[in-house]
């Protein structure tokens, strides 16, 4: 597998590197060994699946406050998403801005995505499901998020004819509550 950091600090797409043959193939998609060279989490007590029926449905923007940050490790095990995280690291120097990644089951790569990120994905397609390992547990009283389409960081969707989004995320305050 291959782990490449990405333009916010800390967050890496992980590119499995296939072994094929007549039967398909096999890959490895996580390395305790590994993750712990480059100092990423490797305790993932909570794993989690969500299970999406429609295409341009909108997840997101979530994350947990202190001191119960998540750290994810995200995958796409059936159809696509297009998948967006925002650092809220306040003092980063990437603070309030985004970046996209397309994970599929095509393509079987994963996001480990570090606390303090707000992370949301749009589906590319119906009948999606999106794997979480997650390194905290849930709890609800820490549970946050800021709306999709807040205009302090300009995240583009992209089409979003037939949108479906939960009353929760819609209920999300702006980014200018965080500060």
């Amino acid at each position: 597998m291959c782990i490449k950091e990405l333009s916010l600090k800390g967050v890496y797409l992980i590119e499995p590197n296939f072994i094929s043959d007549n039967r398909g193939f096999f890959s490895r998609t996580f390395c305790k060994n590994e993750f712990s060279k480059m100092g990423l989490a490797t305790e993932f007590p909570q794993w989690s699946i969500s299970h999406n029926k429609k295409k341009n449905t909108i997840r997101g923007m979530h994350f947990q406050k202190p001191p119960h940050e998540e750290i994810k490790l995200i995958t796409c095990t059936k159809g696509g998403i297009y998948d967006v995280l925002v650092d809220l690291r306040e003092g980063s120097e990437t603070y309030k801005k985004w970046i996209s990644v397309e994970l599929t089951e095509t393509n079987k790569h994963s996001l480990y995505v570090p606390g303090g990120i707000a992370h949301g994905f749009k589906t590319l397609l119906d009948d999606t499901d999106v794997f979480y390992h997650i390194s905290e547990f849930y709890h609800p009283e820490y549970s946050s998020g800021v709306l999709y389409n807040d205009e302090a960081f300009g995240i583009e969707w992209g089409n979003l004819d037939g949108l479906v989004i939960s009353e929760k995320d819609l209920a999300w305050t702006n980014s200018r509550t965080l500060s």
